[in-house]
């Protein structure tokens, strides 16, 4: 009997709030798909900002920071597919989701890019404004990753403003409904293809990072070495 396809959701709001109600709306549109949909609450992971070492751009290993940062991780990397959800705080992104975004990016997953062709979906929540910015944000956060980001028709953005308001928005849970049905398509194709194949499909990983500076790029980016000079001839 094959496991189940698993779904990790990143939420990236301090609170229990309306982002919260819209990730216990998908886990129940997955749970109707067979799927297993569980939540990475950010707000309750030990998670410092990225420090003064000041080294991430040319260091060859994760970041040394000892916090719950490579936990979750490692979570996403057993997954198959990823949800990114985030509410719009100061016309941006959430502080809790920028900062993991930086510290998982930069400090663990840069290296191989391990979250190759998962599946990714966004959710963005906000009053009125700036739901499109933060969505745009996490969808180029995904395919930096190299994820497939599946499309739900219009994105799921879910408009709340008081505790409670995001579940009264029909039409944006109806495309976050969307998004994790098109997820579910999309990891069973995938799984299917794994077992006919027996791979993942094409990864290009450390042979072809696309930081420039890293050792593992060394060779790719070395400056050429400069032709001998030539010995001065003497005059006859």
């Amino acid at each position: 009997m094959t496991a189940p396809l698993r779904i990790l959701a990143i939420n990236g709001s301090e609170r229990d709030g309306n982002t919260a109600d819209v990730l216990r709306h998908a886990a129940e549109v997955a749970a109707g798909r067979g799927v297993v949909f569980e939540t990475v609450d950010l707000r309750s992971v030990r998670m410092d900002r990225c420090g003064p070492c000041g080294d991430c751009n040319t260091r060859t290993t994760p970041c040394a920071v000892p916090d719950d940062v490579a936990g979750v991780v490692a979570r996403m990397i057993e997954a198959d597919g990823i949800v990114f959800a985030a509410p719009v705080h100061g016309f941006g992104t959430a502080s809790l989701m920028q900062t993991f975004i930086e510290r998982a990016g930069v400090g663990h997953l840069r290296f191989d890019r391990p979250l190759t062709n998962k599946v990714a979906g966004v959710i963005s929540v906000a009053r009125r404004y700036s739901a499109g910015e933060v969505w745009a944000q996490l969808t180029v956060n995904a395919l930096l990753n190299r994820m497939i980001v599946v499309g739900s028709g219009f994105p799921a953005t879910v408009h709340a403003l008081h505790r409670g308001d995001a579940l009264k928005d029909e039409e944006g849970l109806t495309n976050v409904s969307r998004l994790v049905e098109r997820m579910t398509d999309m990891m069973e194709l995938l799984a299917e293809h794994r077992r006919l194949t027996g791979n993942d499909g094409p990864i290009h990983t450390r042979e072809a990072n696309e930081r420039v500076g890293l050792a593992l790029n060394a060779a790719e980016f070395a400056e050429p070495a400069p032709e001998p000079a030539l010995a001065p001839q003497g005059r006859p």
